[in-house]
């Protein structure tokens, strides 16, 4: 599969000259910011972590210790996350967002909604090294009701494969008696269906659905549930359907209204670049009356927002 991502390896990569560039650029009176993020948005992840080995043996120094030393703000935070192994990014990110005060729903939603059954177990597995936890205990001591339930479901990474023929209309009527023609809804049955089929296997269910109610999947979530539990089953539905679009939609409501949700934007740009960020551009313009750049533009300044741009890689105009 060809990656999809707007961040490529570089050809002819050094590790030692790209440790130099960001020790000069850091080095003397005031930091060459520009230096740092046209290196670091140049070099795909496992190449900025040869860097940092490199670095700690010319120097003697941590180069993330040195780039928090010099950046600042939103700028630091993307860089940080830049030079952040993937699987460690979206381990600390969930352990962050349950450990702060209150709890993050948000990002629980967006990565285990988003994450191949295959990374989920990595991240559960890599959660229980780094912090000697059990994420979904965690989670549970953190969440309740059918939310908690879907989130220990989709913890679980144990979605069946392929289509199941037979399932198809049982599971489109089986969600339709729970939902629009009951009164009150059965929260349980949307859990059980949405957290245990293929995304393949549910895509169909969702035409049959559209068939037998003439109401979209998405539609009758909103009616019928609220909450958090409303935000992760429309997650999963739109992951199913189609990843990039999902999180094409989530930049937009990054970026849209008053003030930007940052942590959504950097988390999203960062861990997409190598994935899918060329599809989640296509998405963005076909949904809305602009291009990811123009928003991104628009929405951000500075070296924040040169660094954003790079990530984003061009503008579908």
């Amino acid at each position: 599969m060809a990656s999809r991502g707007t961040v490529k390896p570089s050809g002819n990569f050094n590790a030692s000259a790209d440790a130099e560039t960001l020790r000069k650029a850091m080095k003397g009176l005031g930091t060459d910011e520009d230096a740092i993020l046209e290196l670091l948005t140049s070099r795909s992840n496992a190449q900025r972590q040869e860097i940092k080995t490199t670095y700690k043996t010319l120097f003697g120094k941590d180069l993330i210790s040195d780039l928090k030393g010099e950046l600042g703000g939103k700028f630091e935070t993307l860089i940080v996350a830049l030079m952040t192994p993937p699987l460690a990014y979206d381990v600390t990110s969930l352990r962050n967002a349950i450990k702060g005060a209150g709890t993050d729903e948000k990002v629980l939603v967006q990565i285990l909604a988003s994450r191949t059954p295959q990374q989920v177990k990595d991240i559960v597995a890599s959660y229980r090294q780094e912090y000697d936890d059990d994420l979904e205990e965690d989670i549970c001591g953190d969440t309740s009701g059918h939310f908690k339930r879907l989130l220990v479901i989709l913890l679980q990474a144990n979605r069946q494969t392929g289509i199941q023929g037979a399932e198809i209309e049982n599971d489109a009527q089986v969600m339709f008696k729970a939902g629009e023609q009951k009164f009150g809804t059965d929260e349980q049955k949307f859990v059980t269906i949405l957290g245990n089929r293929s995304a393949e296997h549910l895509r169909k269910v969702f035409d049959a659905y559209m068939k037998m109610t003439g109401y979209e999947m998405e539609e009758t979530i909103k009616r019928e549930t609220s909450g958090n539990l409303r935000d992760l089953l429309l997650a999963v539905v739109k992951c199913a359907r189609d990843v990039p679009t999902y999180f094409a939609e989530t930049l937009y409501y990054a970026m849209k209204g008053a003030g930007t949700d940052d942590d959504t934007l950097i988390r999203v740009m960062v861990s997409r670049s190598e994935v899918d960020m060329l599809d989640i551009r296509a998405a963005f313009r076909r949904l809305f009356a602009c291009s990811l750049h123009s928003m991104i533009k628009g929405d951000t300044n500075g070296d924040y927002r040169k660094a954003l741009l790079l990530l984003c890689a061009g503008d579908d105009a």
